[in-house]
């Protein structure tokens, strides 16, 4: 029998806190706490995440259908699709205080590096193992609750933004961490067999790589 709770102890120790140290490492984000980074750059990150909000939206939909017959998990769905439905116009308002224009995102396309997390988060919702899908939002949310901070912090302090043109940020930094409790739990609760363990490590790991794929790819898109 797995012990739950050391697992996800474990994968936070030895995963996610590596990954996100990592994340702060890139060049994205070290230029970013410098004041550095272009303004081009910024706008990369508000198109790119506000697509990959709208494909959450529609993955966490798939979920309420697929698990309509499970309580826990439709609930899971149901709460996640209320609570993130207001984020891809958070992350619009963002780049539009950036200078960007309503019809730079209605005419943008996903780069690979964003397809790939978007792609990830649909494949979790339909094929995945709960804990391995609550692996993945886990890894996902820590890291987003960290990088909130530094974009708040540079936001402020070298862009000339507004608290309401950062509210995305502001607004993750607090509903991550309720996030991913809940995925702590449920991981800890649920996983019972070795292979589970394994699956719930690899969908962190995976995530990891998927996170800093995205900045890097961000990063050099909008160069």
């Amino acid at each position: 029998m797995v012990d739950g709770q050391a697992l996800v102890d474990s994968v936070r120790k030895e995963i996610i806190q590596p990954g996100i140290q990592s994340l702060m490492d890139t060049q994205y984000f070290t230029e970013l706490r410098q004041g550095k980074l272009s303004v081009k750059r910024l706008q990369g990150w508000a198109i790119q995440h506000y697509l990959h909000n709208k494909a959450i939206l529609k993955s966490f939909a798939l979920g309420m259908v697929k698990n309509a017959h499970e309580p826990t998990m439709f609930d899971y769905f149901t709460e996640q699709f209320t609570e993130e439905q207001s984020h891809p116009d958070l992350a619009k308002r963002f780049g539009l205080a950036l200078g960007l224009k309503e019809e730079d995102f209605t005419e943008a396309t996903q780069i690979f590096e964003c397809q790939i997390h978007s792609a990830r988060t649909v494949y979790n919702t339909l094929m995945g193992y709960a804990p391995q899908s609550r692996a993945s939002a886990l890894t996902s949310e820590s890291m987003v609750c960290r990088y909130s901070e530094e974009f708040l912090n540079a936001g402020r302090k070298h862009y000339g933004l507004s608290d309401r043109d950062l509210t995305f940020f502001s607004v993750h930094m607090v509903a991550d961490q309720e996030h991913t409790a809940r995925s702590a739990e449920l991981i800890a609760r649920m996983v019972k067999t070795p292979q589970e363990e394994r699956l719930v490590r690899e969908s962190a790991q995976y995530m990891v790589r998927i996170k800093l794929g995205k900045f890097n790819g961000i990063y050099s898109s909008y160069a």
